[in-house]
């Protein structure tokens, strides 16, 4: 059975810092693509960032680009993402996904970004 548990999210002041981190299982972590989506109050889904199999190839979606990191620990089924110089508009539901096949989502983690 697939399983992806996110955490590490919070309430975090404008430029602030947080890191993500999803624990996998039930599944060839290592063989995956995986993904970073989000989806803020009101908003549909916003994918954030993606990283391959590896671990060498790694996106991002423009409004996050020099400020997020994603990363993967494959001998530890494990995704993070790292985010800096956090802004308002970054407040939302974090998910952690593998959306091959049938795709495969955590429960999210929520980051709120507020003075």
């Amino acid at each position: 059975q697939v399983q992806l548990v996110e955490s590490g999210g919070g309430l975090v002041q404008p430029g602030g810092s947080l890191r993500l981190s999803c624990t996998a299982s039930g599944f060839d972590f290592s063989s995956y693509w995986m993904y970073w989506v989000r989806q803020s109050a009101g908003k549909g889904l916003e994918w954030v960032s993606s990283i391959n199999s590896g671990g060498s190839g790694t996106f991002y979606t423009d409004s996050v680009k020099g400020r997020f990191t994603i990363s993967r620990d494959n001998a530890k089924n494990a995704l993070y993402l790292t985010m800096e110089s956090l802004r308002s508009e970054d407040t939302a539901l974090y998910y952690c996904a593998r959306l091959a096949g049938a795709g495969s989502w955590g429960q999210g983690t929520q980051v709120t970004v507020s003075s």
